[in-house]
């Protein structure tokens, strides 16, 4: 659960959600937050897939924050 996660780890995430839901996240529910790492990991790789480099950018910068930081074994798979 994201519960673990750090708050600002957090914000930077839905900051980022917000900003690419519409051009990357469009065939998701509005309302979708992922809440685990392996969900968060799967969420950073549509928007780097589909996002311009900022936002490809940021999504590998929080991508890189959650590996060195998650315990969860498939967070790094």
């Amino acid at each position: 659960m994201t519960s673990g996660l750090d708050p600002t780890f957090l914000a930077d995430l839905n900051e980022l959600l917000k900003a690419y839901r519409t051009r990357c996240l469009w065939y998701i529910r509005e309302d979708y937050v992922p809440s685990t790492p392996a969900e968060i990991l799967r969420t950073l790789d549509a928007v780097e897939a589909r996002a311009d480099r900022s936002g490809y950018v940021k999504a590998r910068q929080l991508r890189q924050w959650l590996l060195r930081h998650s315990s969860t074994p498939s967070a790094a798979s």
